[in-house]
């Protein structure tokens, strides 16, 4: 398939399997992860009316705000950038001079560090809790016990909305393996929304990636990060 047809069939699944869930298909929202995309197929991206786009790093998301600023019409049409990777406390203030939304809050000394660098930009920043549903080692994000405290103390910050949770499921060519990661992730969003904490904004789980975007869907994700099945084998979408 051509990029035209790959980016028309992802939209395409989103849609057919939002109905078959009984959901809203603009609901989701489908961020394209740009790290390895070429320069040709990120224009047309662009052209197609696209705007929410995922880096996992500061420099990349940096490379790409510049190279894009020309295919954003006239006027230019904003992008909104998603961090999406794991973010180190010293690179926070650059990260929120370009990024709409952090996927990847797991600690409080990072939230904590995003609500000085929000106070010193005068802005409010919208972040999301990464949860490691899969208790992995090597990966980032706050442990399953531990989500509803942090949401608590984030929750009391000025100048941070803390507008949902992430995960990433352990990988694996079945996608049905990484349902129950979903359905864990769901359950901690529904107690956390029950105890009323993040208010209004807490509305959003960022859950799947190309293997396993559709069962994400079925489970209740309101954003899907997408990259290789869009930009071709190989892109990273961590």
């Amino acid at each position: 398939m051509d990029f035209q047809e790959r980016y028309n069939h992802i939209t395409e699944t989103i849609h057919s399997t939002a109905r078959k869930a009984r959901r809203e298909p603009n609901e989701i929202t489908f961020v394209a992860v740009t790290k390895n995309a070429q320069a040709a197929d990120l224009q047309k991206l662009l052209e197609l009316g696209h705007r929410d786009l995922g880096e996992s790093k500061l420099q990349h998301l940096q490379q790409r705000a510049v190279e894009v600023e020309p295919w954003l019409g006239d006027p230019p049409q904003s992008v909104r950038w998603h961090m999406i990777g794991h973010l180190q406390r010293n690179k926070v203030k650059a990260t929120l001079q370009l990024a709409s939304l952090v996927h990847s809050v797991d600690s409080l000394r990072l939230a904590e560090e995003i609500q000085i660098a929000a106070t010193r930009l005068e802005k409010t920043v919208a972040i999301m809790l990464e949860v490691n549903t899969g208790e992995e080692s090597t990966k980032y994000g706050v442990a399953v016990g531990a989500a509803q405290h942090l949401a608590e103390q984030i929750d009391t910050m000025e100048g941070v909305h803390l507008v949902g949770l992430m995960t990433m499921a352990p990988r694996s060519e079945n996608a049905e393996d990484s349902r129950r990661y979903f359905v864990r992730l769901r359950e901690i969003f529904e107690e956390i929304k029950f105890r009323k904490i993040g208010g209004t904004h807490f509305r959003h789980l960022s859950m799947g990636m190309t293997q396993d975007y559709a069962v994400a869907i079925e489970e209740g994700a309101t954003m899907v990060r997408i990259g290789t099945a869009l930009f071709g084998e190989g892109t990273p979408e961590e």
